[in-house]
């Protein structure tokens, strides 16, 4: 059946956007599971994030959202984007840029940003860098099922996120990024109070309610599921994928 006006296809060309202060090993523990669901999978390293020391002077929200969409101009056929967290605001930019060759965009506690608008210009800046902050900058909601292991894994291998990604405002032209279907895969916060937000009219979520085809999972844990509960992301994403 048709997909977003794009053929549907039970095996689909995945491609993951992380989110900030990771790279594509953060998709590691979800990527099996993907795979053995029989989807291709693409996890991305975005520019400036490919290790601590790495370059990411100059760097801003359209470099990343340029890097998705070459990702997707490699490939042939539809694709999935999955993007979590500010990346699901890189992966709408992509699609905005690319409709015809999107066939799902999938958010990980992440929804679309607006024309205008950034990602989170209140983030901490250091010479030009976002380190990954002090865990009190995060609310407890944010950190559930993140012991002190997992934290430190995280901090291990978090790599700082180039300033303008955050602060940038997001560029968009093309309406016909409402006709992409979107999945909403809500962690943090329930998806019944993400849609009662987002009927009133709050800001954060006024372009997901221009998307005409918004379907939304419940995955209850904190703001990183990749890493608390990859086994149950994974299914829900490659569900989401090959059921369109």
């Amino acid at each position: 059946m048709p997909v977003g006006g794009l053929p549907y296809r039970a095996a689909m060309d995945l491609v993951l956007v992380p989110g900030f202060w990771l790279d594509a090993s953060s998709w590691d523990d979800v990527v099996p599971l993907l795979e053995a669901a029989g989807h291709r999978v693409h996890a991305l390293t975005l520019p400036g994030t490919e290790s601590p020391d790495a370059d990411r002077s100059g760097i801003g929200l359209r470099d990343h959202v340029d890097a998705v969409v070459a990702a997707i101009d490699r490939l042939d056929g539809p694709v999935v984007l999955v993007g979590h967290s500010g990346g699901g605001s890189i992966a709408h930019g992509a699609a905005d840029a690319r409709p015809d060759r999107v066939a799902r965009v999938v958010y990980v506690d992440s929804w679309p940003l607006g024309d205008g608008d950034c990602i989170n210009a209140g983030l901490p800046v250091v010479d030009g860098e976002i380190p990954l902050p002090d865990w009190s900058v995060f609310g407890e909601s944010e950190l559930r099922g993140l012991d002190a292991d997992a934290r430190a894994a995280f901090r291990a291998r978090a790599v700082p996120t180039p300033a303008r990604v955050a602060s940038d405002p997001q560029r968009l032209g093309d309406e016909r990024r409402y006709d992409v279907p979107v999945t909403v895969i809500a962690c943090e916060s329930p998806s019944a109070d993400l849609r009662e937000w987002m009927d009133a009219g709050e800001q954060p979520l006024a372009e997901l309610a221009k998307v005409r085809d918004v379907t939304w999972i419940d995955l209850p844990t904190g703001h990183w599921p990749q890493f608390t509960e990859p086994a149950r992301l994974g299914r829900l994403i490659a569900d989401s994928a090959s059921n369109g």
